[in-house]
């Protein structure tokens, strides 16, 4: 029995032995440093909201049509006896220069016919007029004469007309589309000859929106002149010329003040100065071209301007407010493009809006941002502060 209580009595003394040098141990050591608690809440970059004046361009496109275009017919019979070589497809003719003689040989006998007879009627009328005065012929019979005379008079300049009709002459500069008729063919009255346009300007019917009518200054129907023109907003026409990108100058001359009932748009019309550059240094631009226009917008103030990314959905941004809390909100978007997107309503200039890319952003859920954030030079500054003894 002696043996097993000193077993018993010398296991309770190395239990005791290890209790009181773990107490010793936990007594002597010393605590770790205190770290101050990391504030675990996103980093993220934002940009300050400030106001800017914007101009819009409006995009549209159309082709290329002339301000004049003419279907020439022959206005009297005959056989054609004469053709300008300008007279062809793609041919540039003057104002008022001969394109096509019909054969004037049966006017001229007419004229010379009304001629002799105006002469024969105006000796009938003086004689008429000197025996009247005399007492030998009846007033009836004076007016007879007269009535004869303003006949002949009309037969001539008939005639006369009918003589200058052998020619075909165009009021402008222009350019022959097509060619309808050839020298010798005997055409009549209506006879198409061929189809000619005016070169000295063009135009292009510009379908605009709704939504684009509030960014264009289109000129009212008051505002148009006696010419049927305007001056409206500058336009930029570009297309593809010869493997290039080619651009022409351009103006809003009117609009066609009707909504379009199957598209509902409504057109505005731009003119294009000299398109063929016969009078100018440019680009030629041929009709029926089909051209992209860049229309000039009107001035709009007092915008605030954020980068395109940082849109949530279509309109909602995310700011960061005076606690440094996520806010998440709806703003009036009024023109947005590739870069930027311009805010007309629903936030403030000076307010805060976070540009980092947030998966799954929540109302209310803390954040730092890069401008309160200390730098990396700061942070090895604080902690060389306390470090120090």
């Amino acid at each position: 029995m002696s043996r097993k209580f000193k077993r018993i009595g010398l296991i309770v003394g190395i239990l005791g032995a290890a209790v009181a040098v773990s107490v010793l141990l936990s007594k002597t050591r010393t605590e770790p440093p205190k770290k101050p608690a990391e504030n675990l809440a996103m980093l993220v970059e934002v940009v300050e909201l400030e106001p800017v004046d914007a101009r819009f361009p409006v995009r549209s496109q159309g082709t290329l049509r002339p301000r004049t275009e003419t279907i020439v017919s022959a206005e009297v019979s005959g056989a054609i006896v004469e053709i300008s070589p300008k007279f062809v497809a793609g041919g540039v003719f003057d104002a008022n220069e001969t394109l096509m003689r019909i054969d004037p040989t049966n006017y001229e006998v007419a004229v010379s016919q009304a001629q002799a007879l105006l002469r024969q009627r105006q000796i009938e009328y003086e004689g008429a007029k000197k025996l009247r005065s005399q007492g030998y012929r009846a007033e009836s019979e004076f007016a007879a004469a007269g009535a004869a005379l303003a006949t002949a008079e009309a037969d001539l300049v008939r005639a006369q007309r009918n003589l200058e009709r052998t020619y075909i002459r165009l009021p402008y500069e222009g350019m022959v589309r097509s060619k309808e008729a050839d020298l010798g063919q005997f055409v009549n009255p209506g006879t198409r000859l061929g189809v000619t346009f005016a070169t000295d300007y063009a135009e292009v019917r510009l379908p605009l929106t709704d939504r684009d009518l509030a960014f264009v200054d289109l000129p009212y129907a008051a505002e148009i002149t006696a010419t049927g023109e305007s001056s409206g907003p500058e336009v930029v026409l570009s297309a593809e010329q010869r493997g290039r990108i080619a651009e022409w100058s351009a103006h809003i001359v009117r609009s066609e003040g009707v909504v379009d009932e199957s598209s509902r748009v409504t057109y505005a019309v731009a003119k294009v100065d000299d398109p063929y550059a016969l009078d100018s240094e440019h680009v030629p631009l041929p009709m029926g071209t089909f051209v992209t226009a860049s229309i000039e917008g009107v001035a709009m103030q007092g915008l605030l301007r954020v980068p395109r990314h940082a849109l949530h959905g279509s309109d909602q941004l995310l700011f960061v407010d005076s606690e440094s809390q996520l806010r998440i909100r709806s703003v009036g978007i009024v023109r947005a493009d590739a870069d930027y997107a311009y805010i007309g309503d629903g936030a403030e200039a000076g307010e805060r809006v976070i540009l980092t890319a947030m998966e799954s952003p929540i109302n209310g859920m803390p954040v730092r941002t890069t401008v309160d954030e200390p730098s990396g030079d700061e942070k090895i500054a604080a902690k060389g502060d306390d470090e120090e003894p």
